[in-house]
């Protein structure tokens, strides 16, 4: 497993079928792996494990939440527990590992804990912004691993609390972060604090070239590993769906808030630049109906816990953040990642989308991209080797369709529990419906009613729609949603002239019925002709769009065979015929949810 000094591993992601049992790994620590379910290390893992229990320094690149803490934790207490054996170490830490945040502190320091139960490691945690008397205290009386924060680490050490001198390894975990956050002279200064014989391990996401002069000169012969992200075979979507929207900056903030009410994430990170930025993109999507948060700097830490916890909970689908309150934050259920602005670096954006899709699964990366800054995501292109694809904001027109649609879905849910469970419409209700349908028909008292439900739901007026930008100018190298070069042209080619409609939701595939506005088409009515002749329920149907001619309807994949059959030579909209087939065979790329609302 150890490769030779200076070697470069670049390993598919799906290739390696080694287990734990195969690693150089204690029964205590193997033990400890599998009863947190674990059997097959992730590749990170598999090829940097055995070169640090050889005492091997080591440089690895990976993405965010590819097993990179594991990867260093397990080497550690393998040695230390090894150590044990031959000799009292004493009082004096074993290894310090270096963190850019608290929050990515005490993560790390969880893990290693966990991993380390069976070898009774004592791990602490120590970083800015908390009492310094227990983290003495604890010093004094006795530690194996110090997790810290540069600056509180530097602290400690100029007290004599942290005894740099005895150090078998010291580790830098998100290196790049923490160079970008400005620790570089913090960092020398500790690694210059310790001894030479000392193991030294670098892990970073991304390998800027400040990154490689640190390594030649802190580390010895260092093992190199470099883990490609898993390669999309041909014909298949991609794990993280990456979209940008090309919008004036003066429409940004309005149109990130049509954008995540199509979308309607579970759990998302909007990245803003200021904490300005931060409190009045929560303000617009919070009156917008969207459940979102704020999260900056200038919040004390009991309160940013708070705000994280109740978006892992599910009471919160937003957290809008500046990059540096979000950095370490590791939210394993989150959906999305939405920049507001497009990240100052390549390395910066590479780092945001690692938030999702780990572990197989799906998640959807989402940018606002002024003309001007096209030119940056050409560079983040050319840095991942993947292509970015570009999307109209939704229209006045699709939003109202969506509301309708949602309101339309939850009517005929609600009507159809009553019906099931034998309840009839309270007292009262029934006999004002009745009364006012004498006065007024029933659709408009129903018309009236849904008016008054969604202002006071708080929808709001997106009576304009936000400029268009001519795609031909804007999006350079970016495909269209069937993979074809948008360069050149004015803008892409939707059926009826619209330009890039939006591609489906993953798990989805969309449906083309040939009639639309012009035959006086509705939502509810693809709703119930789909609903009342398939085996569907409202609460499979996705997103529709009306279209003059036509319409779009999206449907669960695995059922789209069986529904077409269903609704071959029967469909009627409007008592005409109407066709439905597939709407050019596209599948969507994103985390799979049979509704949007």
């Amino acid at each position: 497993m150890t490769l030779p000094s200076g070697t470069s591993n670049d390993l598919d992601l799906t290739t390696d079928q080694i287990t734990f049992a195969d690693l150089p790994l204690r029964a205590e620590l193997l033990a400890v792996v599998e009863e947190l379910g674990y059997t097959h290390p992730s590749p990170i893992q598999a090829e940097s494990i055995g070169p640090l229990v050889d005492g091997r320094d080591l440089l690895g690149q990976a993405a965010t939440g590819t097993g990179k803490t594991a990867a260093f934790a397990l080497p550690i207490l393998q040695r230390l527990a090894e150590q044990r054996t031959t000799r009292n170490r004493g009082d004096a830490p074993f290894a310090l590992v270096l963190a850019p945040t608290r929050e990515l502190a005490l993560q790390v320091s969880e893990a290693v804990t966990r991993y380390g139960r069976g070898v009774n490691a004592r791990v602490l945690t120590v970083y800015g912004g908390a009492p310094v008397g227990p983290q003495l205290k604890s010093l004094y009386q006795g530690v194996d691993v110090v997790v810290a924060t540069p600056g509180r680490a530097i602290d400690l050490m100029n007290r004599g609390a942290l005894r740099m001198t005895e150090l078998e390894t010291v580790v830098l975990d998100e290196a790049d972060e923490m160079l970008d956050m400005g620790f570089v002279e913090d960092i020398e200064t500790l690694l210059d604090a310790t001894p030479d014989t000392r193991q030294a391990v670098l892990f970073s996401a991304t390998m800027p070239r400040r990154i490689e002069l640190l390594a030649q000169k802190y580390l010895r012969e260092p093992v190199t590993i470099r883990i490609r992200r898993e390669a999309v075979p041909d014909g298949e979507a991609p794990k993280v769906r990456q979209t940008a929207y090309i919008v004036p900056r003066t429409h940004t903030t309005a149109a990130l808030g049509r954008v995540l009410e199509a979308e309607r994430p579970k759990a998302a990170i909007v990245f803003c630049r200021t904490r300005l930025d931060v409190d009045a993109v929560t303000e617009t999507l919070t009156g917008r109906g969207l459940r979102a948060e704020a999260l900056h700097g200038g919040m004390d830490q009991e309160h940013r816990t708070r705000v994280v916890e109740r978006l892992r909970s599910g009471r919160t689908e937003l957290l809008v953040a500046t990059d540096v309150a979000a950095r370490g934050l590791d939210i394993d259920l989150l959906t999305h990642v939405v920049n507001h602005d497009v990240p100052q670096s390549s390395e910066a954006y590479v780092h945001r989308i690692g938030r999702v899709g780990r572990a197989g699964r799906e998640g959807v990366a989402i940018t606002l991209v002024p003309p001007s800054k096209v030119h940056a995501l050409r560079a983040v292109e050319r840095l991942t080797g993947q292509s970015i694809a570009f999307a109209p904001v939704p229209t006045a027109a699709d939003l109202r369709a969506a509301r309708l649609q949602r309101t339309a879905v939850a009517l005929r849910e609600t009507l159809e529990a009553e019906q099931l469970a034998g309840e009839t419409v309270a007292d009262g209700v029934r006999d004002m419906l009745v009364e006012l349908a004498t006065d007024f028909g029933a659709v408009d008292v129903a018309a009236a009613a849904i008016r008054l439900m969604q202002e006071a739901a708080g929808a709001p007026d997106d009576s304009e729609d936000i400029p268009v930008v001519a795609a031909g100018r804007a999006t350079g190298s970016f495909r269209d949603r069937e993979g074809r070069s948008s360069e050149g042209r004015g803008e892409s080619r939707g059926r009826g002239g619209a330009a890039g409609i939006r591609p489906p939701k993953a798990g989805s595939v969309r449906l083309f019925v040939n009639a639309g506005r012009a035959s006086g088409v509705r939502p509810q009515d693809i709703v119930g002709a789909l609903a009342n002749e398939s085996n569907l329920t409202g609460r499979d149907i996705g997103a529709i769009q009306i279209h003059e001619r036509h319409a779009l309807v999206e449907i669960p994949e695995h059922v789209a065979d069986d529904v077409l059959r269903s609704l071959r030579g029967t469909t009627t909209l409007k008592g005409r015929r109407a066709n439905v087939r597939r709407d050019r065979g596209l599948v969507a790329a994103a985390p799979a949810r049979s509704r949007r609302d």
